[in-house]
């Protein structure tokens, strides 16, 4: 579900459905986070990277109005530092973030989404989840005492995420693969702050 400098890794089978999660290097083509306003929420679609915190800050001087942050489509992030950082911003700012019925996070955007004060997951809603890696190792096979643990474990302590939703990520698939979360793994680790609609699974969420 992570990584420092990469952009995460996906299934195979979702290469040629889902935005890529790939190993990315600056070579690779991928779409940047792009924010549209609709009244008092700003869409998001794309690839969390860099430049997302200042297109955000743009958005919201243009739109100050905006109190909810509508995850359209985010398969995951380029720069997981600077994911963490948004995922901060967005958590302190105080803004809820909600999976419409036809949208889909992935990865980092799992991330992102947990950063909301409220958070909502529509009916239809796809959630996935995997293990973090960064071309040499992966989370799931770093000893559970490695500092390297650590970043993400502060960032879940402050948005109030049990730490178990971590290690959860982590087993669920490898760092090539990715598991579309279930209504009830999703209830089990309170990822929203009502109770979450039936969420979309397999072949309808890898083709979003």
């Amino acid at each position: 579900m992570k990584g420092n400098t990469v952009l995460h890794l996906k299934a195979t089978a979702l290469l040629a459905a889902l935005a890529t999660l790939c190993a990315c290097s600056e070579q690779d083509d991928y779409s940047p986070v792009r924010f549209r306003a609709e009244g008092n929420r700003l869409i998001a679609t794309g690839t969390i990277d860099g430049t997302t915190m200042e297109r955000f800050v743009q958005a919201r001087k243009a739109h100050p109005n905006a109190r909810i942050l509508v995850l359209q489509n985010i398969p995951g992030s380029a720069d997981d530092d600077a994911n963490l950082a948004f995922s901060s911003y967005i958590h302190k700012a105080g803004f809820t973030t909600i999976v419409p019925s036809d949208g889909m996070v992935a990865s980092g955007g799992t991330d992102l989404f947990l950063a909301g004060k409220k958070r909502i997951l529509e009916k239809g809603a796809c959630v996935g989840v995997h293990s973090w890696g960064d071309g040499v190792q992966e989370g799931n096979k770093v000893p559970k005492d490695d500092p390297q643990h650590q970043v993400y474990f502060d960032y879940y302590d402050t948005i109030g995420i049990d730490r178990a939703f971590y290690w959860f990520t982590l087993e669920a698939a490898p760092a090539a693969g990715i598991h579309w979360m279930t209504t009830a793994e999703a209830a089990r680790f309170r990822m929203t702050t009502q109770p979450p609609g039936p969420l979309a699974q397999g072949e309808s969420c890898e083709q979003r």
